[in-house]
C-alpha cells in the first residue's frame, strides 16, 4: 500500500508529531517524515503541513527545512518562533543544530 493510499493516516501522524514539538525547538520536515515512518517523504510532509488548519490548530511554526529556512510565504513564522526563544543566524535561518527537537 502506498503512502497516497493512507494520506489521512499520514496526516494525522504528521500532526501528532507537531503537536508533541516543545515551545523553542524545532523539527525539519524530514526528521518529521522520519517520525512519522516514511523518511522519504518530507515534501509530502510539508503539503500536510500547508493545509493542517483543515484538521485543527497545530504549531506548524515550528517545523523548518533542514538548513533552517522558513516557510517564504508566512511572514509571521519568525515572529512565532521568536516569540518562542528561537535564535536565528545571520542568514536569517533557525539555528537548526540549537533548537532541533530530537
Amino acid at each position: 500500500m502506498s503512502i497516497i493510499d493512507n494520506y489521512d493516516e499520514f496526516a494525522y501522524m504528521v500532526l501528532a508529531i507537531v503537536s508533541e514539538i516543545p515551545r523553542g525547538k524545532i523539527l525539519t520536515y524530514g526528521t518529521l517524515a522520519k517520525k512519522a515512518g516514511y523518511p522519504k517523504n518530507s515534501r509530502l510532509v510539508g503539503k500536510v503541513l500547508s493545509s493542517a488548519s483543515l484538521y485543527g490548530n497545530y504549531p506548524c511554526h515550528r517545523v523548518v527545512n533542514v538548513t533552517g529556512r522558513l516557510v517564504p510565504s508566512w511572514p509571521e513564522q519568525r515572529k512565532l518562533l521568536e516569540d518562542e526563544g528561537i535564535t536565528f543566524k545571520q542568514s536569517g535561518h533557525v539555528d537548526v543544530k540549537k533548537h532541533l527537537w530530537d
